[in-house]
């Protein structure tokens, strides 16, 4: 083999450098810094949405019922179970679709169900509590 045809298989197999990583470790980190909290931010943001808009559509269905049957639903499943909708609505803040804190009505004979709220702890980032969404 010529010389420069050792030359050329070496600078073939040459690696990187430890400083070389180490550069590209330092940028990488950097970027997660900065996109990281963003990320995290704006799953907190969707999810206060998702709360928002459950809460809205559920209790939308609620004065349906009753503008249908003329008294309020007994539970939230007997929305469910008359078709109003299609599932138990979901508290993405608790993950959980029983964790809901359910208002009566000031009259017990006409139902059980007046109003939902969420049974999260906490607040929004707005400092708005889950509990009085």
């Amino acid at each position: 083999m010529s010389l420069r045809q050792r030359l050329v298989v070496r600078m073939q197999s040459r690696g990187f450098t430890l400083v070389e990583l180490l550069v590209v470790m330092a940028i990488i980190a950097l970027l997660l810094t900065l996109a990281v909290p963003r990320y995290f931010n704006s799953l907190d943001r969707s999810k206060e949405s998702i709360l928002a808009e459950n809460l809205r559509t559920t209790r939308e269905t609620i004065d349906k019922f009753y503008a249908d049957q003329g008294r309020y639903p007994d539970s939230l499943s007997e929305l469910v179970t008359l078709k109003y909708l299609r599932s138990l609505p979901y508290d993405p803040i608790t993950d959980s679709t029983q964790t809901w804190v359910i208002i009566s009505p000031e009259s017990p004979y006409r139902g059980q169900v007046y109003d939902i709220k969420s049974g999260a702890r906490g607040g929004t980032k707005q400092g708005k509590a889950y509990s009085s969404m």
